[in-house]
């Protein structure tokens, strides 16, 4: 019988390593990637089952990438192995399209669990978290969206990378936009956020889990 196809993202090297020695008899680890723009250039070339990642991740985050993810590879399982237990992580996590939600101190005991019930068809949630709340909101989201999910796609990128300290020029290139439109971007999220410097920016995006402090 063919092994489910998992492929880690993490821009850790000892949390990688860690989830290898846990998977490796079970599983057949296709790859790993060390932030947000890797896993979406690797993960249609390697076709895994199901992808491991963490929401904090350099260029761009875990939450983003899901939702970029699920949009070319609609049958991907995705389940997030996090630090952030907060409900508002956990929210935009799903509704990016995970299927499960681990925290990483408990993900020794659970992984394997997590992955055969994703692979099934099913959410998993750790104990640790509240699985009623977050149930209500895979099954009943609401009508409008608030927070970083307010914003779109590229404003998202655009937000992680200006808060990551990228220069204008080096959000164009990295994007593969002018820097003209960087600015209009960055404009524009600044007024729907009603934030007005670059260090409320920054804040704002560590405070929603866009990037790390």
């Amino acid at each position: 019988m063919r092994k489910p196809r998992v492929l880690l993202a993490d821009d850790h090297t000892l949390v990688l390593e860690g989830f290898r020695k846990l998977l490796e008899e079970e599983f057949e680890l296709v790859g790993t990637v060390e932030d947000g723009r890797a896993l979406l250039t690797t993960a249609p070339i390697l076709q895994p089952d199901v992808v491991l990642l963490d929401i904090a991740m350099p260029s761009l985050n875990g939450i983003e990438a899901a939702r970029q993810l699920k949009k070319m590879m609609p049958e991907v399982k995705i389940i997030f192995v996090t630090m952030h237990a907060d409900s508002a992580y956990v929210t935009e996590g799903f509704r990016a399209g995970a299927s499960g939600y681990l925290l990483k101190r408990s993900a020794a005991a659970e992984l394997a669990q997590a992955i055969q019930a994703v692979l099934r068809g099913q959410h998993y949630v750790t104990p640790l978290i509240t699985s009623d709340l977050v149930r209500a909101l895979v099954d009943s989201p609401p009508e409008h969206q608030t927070g970083p999910a307010a914003l779109t796609p590229r404003q998202r990128e655009v937000l992680q990378l200006v808060a990551e300290g990228h220069s204008l020029k080096e959000i164009a290139n990295t994007l593969k936009i002018s820097v003209k439109t960087v600015e209009f971007h960055k404009a524009q999220i600044m007024e729907q956020l009603n934030l007005h410097t670059t260090a409320e920016l920054t804040k704002y995006a560590i405070t929603h889990g866009l990037t790390s402090p």
